[in-house]
């Protein structure tokens, strides 16, 4: 006899089945896990650089758009059927979340501030956005001490590409009222 192999599959989990798993308690608020297509993806621990990048964006972010805007920190949103990404910020339509989770729509711009986490922020959550229709999406890359602005998604990809780095300050495409001088939001 032959041996035969069994083609192996992968199960794709839905939002749905995600929420189940925190209600069931086999994800907590404590664990670092977001699901990207289908997949529990693992998060790592966020070191002091990463944390203090994003508490200096919410406070330079809450005085620029005052009570007009949500700021969303390090929670989820929706995205289609199978991702619920968690942005290190959000800035969100003003509204009431309490019910659901914020879906492209209420989303004005994603902040994602990259460190170990270039790659997968780059090639994995940047696409994510784009492909979900988000109208503006930085990458605050501390490694290399710029921000990058994306805008214009089409088709999986963001057309238009800034970049600011020391020195210098960057404007959001969708609320002009926020520019932000790259040196009050790197360590």
């Amino acid at each position: 006899m032959t041996p035969t192999t069994a083609p192996v599959t992968r199960h794709r989990f839905t939002v749905e089945d995600y929420q189940r798993m925190a209600e069931a308690g086999i994800l907590t608020e404590d664990d670092r896990v977001e699901l990207i297509a289908g997949n529990v993806v693992d998060r790592g621990p966020i070191d002091v650089p990463h944390s203090g990048c994003v508490t200096a964006l919410t406070d330079v972010l809450r005085e620029l758009v005052g009570p007009r805007v949500s700021l969303h920190v390090q929670n989820p949103i929706r995205l289609g059927n199978d991702s619920m990404p968690r942005p290190d910020l959000a800035l969100l339509e003003r509204g009431r979340y309490q019910r659901r989770h914020p879906t492209p729509d209420d989303i004005l711009l994603v902040i994602e501030v990259s460190d170990s986490s270039r790659d997968y922020d780059r090639n994995t959550k940047l696409p994510l956005y784009a492909a979900a229709g988000i109208r503006e999406a930085w990458i605050v890359d501390l490694v290399a001490e710029v921000i990058e602005r994306y805008t214009e998604p089409r088709e999986g990809r963001y057309q238009q590409v800034a970049r600011a780095g020391r020195g210098e300050a960057i404007t959001s495409a969708v609320l002009p009222a926020i520019v932000v001088p790259v040196d009050d939001i790197l360590p």
